[in-house]
């Protein structure tokens, strides 16, 4: 059985604008597309007696939001398989468990509750940091989320565990016909300001050095795999996310990893991947290193 592109609603704008993003990678991946909304209210309702056969307020609702998100998916690409699903959790273990059957798990950046000022809401940051699969929080301006840019960011870190972030964004650029730039940020000691290395200058030939080692280390076996995409390497001076962040503007997707520690039920984000899901002007792929 396929694996499907599962994607979270909870009737919000944000969480449509994910909908529309993940009936076009359903579509690109051709495979089925997954509408899960999830509520409590449904494990507590399903232990009430059943008293009435009319359909509560909240059943109603939920229905409602899954069935506009179901057939905006259908009207967005006619003839995809679209499934829907009202979870009984929380909507954060909701998708963590359908994450562990889903190709990827796909998220607005904020919800309808109260707290929708926030730059990243509690569920999508929630599931970024704790999925087992790709996850995608769908921000940013309409062109870079529409795929206007033809380009996919891929962050290189120095720790990086494995190369599925790697393959992931080449994939996409795949799928997408577009660019891959492999961005890795580096700071000299003793200064903020870059560009400028202060009594500490000697070290960046050493920094560019080493970062040359680890694009050949990161890089070379899978894009080896994908002659058809072009991957341009760049190395920046300067704080990570900012430089993502700044990256993400020309981007149709920033790709970066996150460690899974067995057994640590915490965020597992990093600060460089909290500033990019939080500031980023395109879409953010969240891709775990096992």
């Amino acid at each position: 059985m396929e694996h499907p592109v599962v994607v979270g609603v909870d009737g919000s704008s944000a969480s449509l604008d994910a909908v529309d993003w993940a009936a076009d990678a359903a579509a690109r991946y051709g495979i089925p597309l997954r509408i899960v909304y999830a509520s409590r209210w449904e494990r507590y309702e399903g232990r009430l007696p059943d008293w009435s056969t009319e359909r509560s307020s909240e059943r109603v609702m939920e229905e409602t939001i899954v069935g506009v998100a179901a057939e905006r998916a259908s009207r967005r690409v006619p003839g995809l398989e679209v499934t829907t699903y009202l979870a009984p959790d929380e909507p954060v273990e909701a998708l963590l468990a359908e994450g562990l059957r889903a190709k990827t798990v796909v998220v607005g950046h904020r919800g309808r509750g109260r707290l929708t000022s926030l730059l990243l809401g509690s569920v999508g940051l929630g599931v970024a940091a704790r999925a087992h699969c790709p996850v995608i929080v769908v921000r940013g301006r309409t062109g870079n989320i529409l795929g206007g840019e033809r380009r996919v960011v891929l962050g290189v870190g120095e720790r990086m565990a494995s190369a599925a972030p790697v393959t992931f964004a080449l994939e996409e650029a795949t799928l997408r016909d577009c660019t891959v730039e492999a961005v890795h940020a580096w700071r000299c000691a003793g200064t903020e300001v870059p560009g400028q290395c202060g009594a500490y200058g000697e070290y960046r030939a050493e920094h560019e050095r080493r970062t040359k080692v680890l694009f050949d280390e990161v890089l070379n076996k899978p894009v080896a795999a994908f002659p058809q995409v072009t991957v341009e390497r760049r190395a920046v001076e300067g704080a990570p996310g900012t430089v993502l962040v700044a990256a993400s503007h020309t981007a149709d997707m920033v790709v970066v990893g996150a460690h899974r520690r067995h057994g640590h039920t915490g965020l597992q984000l990093g600060l460089v991947n909290h500033t990019v899901l939080h500031h980023a002007q395109c879409p953010v792929a969240v891709v775990p290193e096992t």
